[in-house]
């Protein structure tokens, strides 16, 4: 059987200060997103004095090895039932709680990858928990972004939308051990190209079980429209893509208020116009246990999934949106994924 762990952590610096006795386990990794952890504890386990929100962060270790970590946001004390149930969310929900407020703003032109490298070490070296970026590589692809000090722009909000946009990335935070005696943990932000990893194709009844299928044509578009920020006279760049649609006219519109040229737009209505290509499949499965390890299913790969159910008859490729681990009192292991229509992720425009 898999040993589950979970470790009490300093947020701040890694620090490993105790392994919590959990009566279960629930946490999720999202593409593109912070992902959630909420485990239960014996109400007279854990320590007031070190166990904080806001400056305590949980890490559950698969087999001694780091699966999943995060800061630990909030903490509900049953003291009828003598539990404490802690919810965390993935590294990434910290910068939702940072700002670029330099001096003077941010002024970049550059590599994707060079503008996420410095959002993160403008917040390391200002109190920050210490994110890794040296494994963050160049793609050739420049982009520009500016904003003001008075913008105050969200860090979270920054690396989101740069990921979401024609030529964009996938991204995950990655925790690791940061010393060889496993006393301290590190988080490291990772990058690829989308749907550059893949998963075993999946049949239902054969090694998962498709429990749920969403079908969802909101976001059709035969007209994909990008707006920016108001120049002060009420004009505002913007950028038009469009698609071929059977059936009537429909039309998607965003405004990104921070953006303030016509360039900036154009990645931002086409991989609006992508998502509307055609309707969006949603599968949800369980992996029937013993057949696949889940760490073969990572948030962002994509593979084959096979289904002829009535009105569901699907053969064609998904993308992981979100990969969920249950463990219970017993350790007894599942894992559920949520995914979507690979074509939602492949862009129009490689630049």
């Amino acid at each position: 059987m898999t040993d589950f762990k979970v470790l009490q952590v300093e947020a701040a610096t890694g620090n490993v200060i105790a392994t919590l006795p959990v009566t279960g386990i629930d946490y999720s990794e999202t593409l593109n997103a912070a992902g959630t952890c909420t485990v239960g504890v014996p109400l007279d386990a854990a320590d007031p004095d070190t166990l904080a929100p806001g400056r305590s962060a949980l890490v559950v270790t698969r087999d001694d090895e780091p699966d999943w970590g995060g800061i630990l946001w909030t903490a509900s004390a049953d003291l009828a039932g003598g539990l404490l149930t802690l919810n965390a969310s993935g590294w990434h929900s910290y910068y939702a709680a940072r700002y670029l407020d330099a001096a003077g703003g941010y002024d970049g032109n550059k590599d994707q990858a060079l503008l996420l490298g410095d959002w993160i070490e403008y917040a390391n070296a200002h109190g920050g928990i210490g994110t890794d970026t040296s494994r963050l590589t160049t793609t050739g692809r420049i982009r520009a972004r500016k904003w003001g000090f008075s913008e105050f722009k969200n860090i979270a909000d920054a690396i989101n939308e740069l990921a979401d946009e024609d030529g964009g990335f996938d991204f995950r935070y990655e925790t690791f051990w940061a010393d060889a005696k496993r006393t301290r943990v590190g988080n490291r932000l990772l990058k690829n190209a989308r749907v550059s990893l893949t998963f075993p194709t999946l049949t239902h009844r054969l090694d998962a079980d498709v429990s749920a299928v969403a079908f969802d044509g909101s976001k059709l578009a035969s007209e994909a429209v990008a707006f920016g920020a108001d120049m002060g006279t009420g004009v505002k760049p913007y950028a038009i893509t469009s698609n071929w649609l059977e059936g009537p006219a429909l039309t998607q519109v965003v405004t990104y208020a921070d953006l303030k040229a016509t360039a900036e737009l154009i990645p931002k209505s086409a991989a609006l116009g992508a998502v509307g290509r055609q309707v969006i499949a949603i599968p949800t499965l369980d992996l029937y246990p013993g057949v696949y390890e889940p760490s073969a299913f990572l948030p962002g790969a994509h593979g084959t999934v096979n289904v002829d159910s009535g009105y569901v008859r699907l053969l064609e490729e998904f993308v992981i949106s979100e990969r969920r681990i249950s463990v219970d009192v017993n350790g007894t292991e599942t894992a559920a994924l949520s995914l979507a229509s690979k074509e939602v992720f492949v862009s129009g425009d490689s630049g």
